[in-house]
């Protein structure tokens, strides 16, 4: 899978993360897209070094799918932790 799939998943997937934990995150929808873009970037490494797998199968993939979307679970809520805390 190319870059420019990884970035357009990323993009959806954060979209989807957002659907999924939705609240008031300062940074609007840009960032939300950056972040699902490294969440992409995060689940395929992560469902690499600890399950073996290799979630970069292609593009329309259910377990490509999973592991973006776990990841960029992962940054949305690390982000709101952090930017939680800094507000605070």
């Amino acid at each position: 899978m190319g870059i420019i799939a990884w970035i357009i998943l990323g993009l959806l997937a954060g979209a989807i993360a957002k659907f999924l934990l939705p609240g008031k995150d300062p940074g609007g929808i840009l960032l939300t897209m950056v972040l699902g873009v490294v969440g992409a970037l995060l689940g395929g490494f992560l469902g690499k070094a600890i399950f073996n797998v290799d979630p970069m199968n292609g593009f329309f993939d259910v377990s490509t799918w999973i592991a973006a979307i776990a990841g960029s679970l992962i940054i949305l809520i690390g982000y709101r932790l952090i930017t939680g805390r800094r507000a605070a």
